[in-house]
């Protein structure tokens, strides 16, 4: 074989290649990407982890196409070659927070990034959140502090939880030496939960998802084009600081001087002026978006009434020819005005092209997968005259959390703690998958009766003759969540709260509808006005809140399975801190039900003939409900215990914001003697007798004053005197609370010697 003809039967094969390795589309979907996308922190700055990830879905994709990366992050991906040169970029950061300081009692202080730009609410929906925060190479679990809702009915002037100068971070630690021993450092950043949730109907919700929705389309994007149908030159990039002036935009245009740019990305809030500024300009509404998650393809422009020209326009048409609906909606411009050094031009032919989020910047934030498809097709009809229909996938409900398997012998009260947290059961009726669990986790020989109120009650029969004192121990199973109440015209759900808490703890946050075929992942929306500047939290009675679960309409609703009556929660996960702290939701009072099911294996069969009742209660959030029937039938049955030790959560001062003025306990000290709180006094004499019992028996104790009630009230009519116990939580009714397991294992052991010896 001649030189030449070698030559061309190589070209020819590599041509082959190509075009097989083009046929053979590799594998992934929109979603997975968006998935891995939104579920990798990149917050301004720190964008080297997703950048990585980025680049290796893009190798996986495009492995022909020519890649390189930059000292900044950004990321390019070019295929052709001459004009025209077509730029299509999308951003990858992130809003959120880095670590600024320490104080001396190891919380962590942060700073927002970017510390400018317009983003309603941000700092408020992070309090009491679980959060993360880089530890060296590896993450570490920690809470951003709150307010406890048992402590403010007194405070008149309760910090705001929009002001910095309070967020603090508990990671845990109790020095400043601590958390920097555990890895978290100056600058070090921190973000709040990212798990990537579908909803009904193409809906998908995560933190940060209108920072990746344009990352997750170019990858899609290029995993779909044919680089032999391209005209001219394709660079894809995707760019870091966007959020702080546009930096990865700006670098690109400098050193590319592209013909046409498509910016894929969210839409922009304008940047509030100057506090003297504003004062100098006649009053104005700040420009909103109108278009919700479901309208198609948007074409952003700051003028969205004005009729399209130029590029705009001419994608506009193009959607109506292929049937893709594309609107227009405001958004501020891509390249910020002002700055500290001139913005580059963008070329004429530059269009930015978006899909509607709703509650934007927020951990609730919302898009639609079908507007993100019709995005990414539109583009490669755009690149290439022809595309496929991308087809998603509809998500099945997830499954509740399984009942343990019953342990042979005695679980450590923490994975007792652990087991119970994770499970889910509002008050109201619904705590049956939390009595399953407490029944599980029981010793084989314990023997439980479920009450008409569903009350889980283990007795420890008398001996005749006893002379001992009858005691019962009771803690409640119910956490705090919602219901179903009604089902709207537009889909959404109307949901009645089940117990109280603050209401940027939970609204602009994902959710869960627990219904008979499993859990059905949401979002419960924010008040109205939530994203102007002078918006106020409502207050007063109970109210009525929504939830978007994805439907449109009742009968969608009703395709998903959900109904009236279905409960619903806040996500929630059993996380370790430093030391022996951990931080979740419902330790109140899973902690008290831990400390039972702890003392019941330490007790075992025999009691001497003592009569011990061991309760696990429904519905102490609604006021007592489970509790007040078991005391009731007790009484019908002629049992009234004499003594009631009442198991629940002394919610604590130990908290940079609080007043130390009362309910000062201490993590990590010892359970507490609720002496007094708004529903009971413990006489002082049983008061001091508890504490002599648990220092001989080498329990740490501590007393004190807190606020809100205990189950011990509703047997107090009959006669029973209520020993009221706890143990110190920070943040109470929240997504964030943070305890001792020391104190949980206090708390057991004062419970076991209680049954045997009070």
């Amino acid at each position: 074989m001649t030189p030449c003809l070698r030559g061309l039967a190589v070209a020819a094969l590599c041509l082959f290649a190509l075009a097989n390795s083009f046929a053979q589309k590799p594998s992934g979907n929109l979603r997975d990407d968006l998935r891995e996308l939104v579920e990798t922190p990149a917050i301004s700055g720190y964008e080297q982890d997703l950048a990585a990830k980025i680049t290796a879905r893009v190798k996986a994709v495009a492995p022909h196409s020519e890649i390189k990366t930059d000292g900044m992050a950004n990321l390019t991906v070019t295929m052709g070659t001459g004009s025209p040169h077509r730029l299509i970029v999308a951003p990858m950061d992130e809003p959120g927070f880095i670590v600024s300081g320490f104080n001396a009692e190891g919380y962590l202080r942060v700073q927002r990034l970017p510390q400018t730009g317009s983003l309603p609410l941000f700092t408020d929906l992070y309090s009491a959140q679980p959060v993360k925060v880089r530890a060296g190479t590896k993450w570490i679990d920690g809470s951003v502090a709150g307010l406890s809702i048992h402590l403010q009915p007194q405070v008149q002037h309760p910090p705001s939880m929009a002001d910095l100068d309070n967020m603090y971070v508990d990671v845990g630690a109790t020095t400043a030496t601590q958390a920097h021993a555990a890895g978290a450092d100056f600058l070090s950043p921190m973000v709040i939960d990212h798990t990537f949730r579908a909803m009904g109907f193409g809906k998908w919700t995560a933190p940060a998802i209108g920072d990746r929705f344009g990352a997750a389309a170019l990858i899609e994007l290029l995993r779909r084009v044919d680089p032999a149908k391209l005209k001219g030159t394709l660079t894809v990039a995707f760019v870091a600081q966007q959020w702080a002036g546009a930096r990865g935009l700006q670098r690109l245009l400098y050193k590319s001087k592209p013909d046409e740019v498509f910016y894929i990305g969210r839409l922009i809030r304008p940047t509030p002026l100057p506090a003297g500024a504003a004062a100098a300009q006649p009053q104005r509404e700040t420009p909103n978006f109108k278009q919700t998650p479901g309208s198609g393809v948007l074409v952003a422009s700051d003028k969205p009434d004005a009729d399209l020209s130029g590029l705009g326009a001419e994608v506009q048409k193009l959607g109506a020819q292929n049937q893709i609906t594309v609107k227009t909606d405001f958004s501020a411009p891509t390249l910020p005005r002002g700055g500290y050094i001139p913005m580059p031009p963008l070329p004429e032919r530059s269009v930015h092209l978006a899909v509607a989020t709703a509650w934007p910047s927020t951990p609730a934030e919302v898009v639609d997968g079908n507007d993100l498809a019709r995005l990414v097709v539109l583009l490669q009809i755009y690149l290439q005259g022809s595309a496929q229909k991308i087809e998603l996938a509809e998500d099945a409900a997830l499954p509740e959390p399984a009942p343990p398997a019953r342990p042979t012998v005695a679980p450590t009260p923490e994975a007792i703690l652990k087991q119970l947290i994770e499970t889910y059961g509002v008050s109201g009726g619904h705590e049956g998958n939390v009595a399953k669990t407490v029944a599980h986790l029981l010793p084989s020989w314990a023997k439980t009766d479920v009450d008409d109120a569903g009350n889980v009650i283990l007795h420890w029969q008398p001996s005749p003759g006893n002379k001992s004192p009858s005691v019962a121990v009771v803690a409640h199973m119910d956490e705090i969540g919602y219901e179903v109440h009604a089902v709207l015209p537009d889909g959404r759900l109307e949901l009645e709260s089940k117990g109280g808490g603050v209401l940027a703890y939970f609204l602009g946050h994902a959710a869960l509808v627990h219904s008979a075929n499993g859990m059905h992942p949401g979002v419960l929306q924010l008040p109205d006005g939530w994203e102007k500047a002078d918006f106020q939290w409502p207050r007063g009675p109970r109210m009525m809140t929504h939830m978007d679960v994805g439907a449109h309409n009742p009968e969608q609703v009703a395709q998903l399975g959900i109904k009236l009556g279905d409960f619903v929660t806040i996500p929630k996960k059993y996380h370790k801190l430093l030391g022996r702290r951990a931080t979740a939701r419902a330790f109140d009072d899973r902690i008290g039900c831990a400390a039972l099911v702890s003392a019941a294996w330490a007790l075992g069969p025999n009691l001497n003939g003592r009569d011990v009742t061991f309760i696990w209660s429904t519905s102490e959030e609604l006021g007592l409900e489970g509790a007040a029937a078991a005391a009731k039938r007790m009484a019908a049955q002629g049992r009234v215990p004499d003594f009631v030790f009442a198991v629940d959560t002394f919610v604590s001062a130990d908290s940079p914001l609080e007043s130390k003025r009362f309910a000062d306990a201490i993590l990590g000290q010892g359970y507490v003697v609720r002496a007094v709180d708004n529903s009971n006094i413990v006489p002082h004499n049983l008061v001091e007798k508890l504490v002599q019992l648990s220092k001989t028996s080498g329990i740490a104790v501590q007393y004190g004053v807190t606020g809100g009630g205990n189950d011990g009230a509703a047997f107090s009519p009959f006669g029973s005197t209520d020993v009221a116990l706890g143990w110190p939580l920070r943040y109470s009714h929240s997504p964030g609370e943070v305890v001792d397991v020391r104190d949980l294992e206090a708390l057991a052991k004062i419970i076991a010697v209680v049954a045997r010896s009070w």
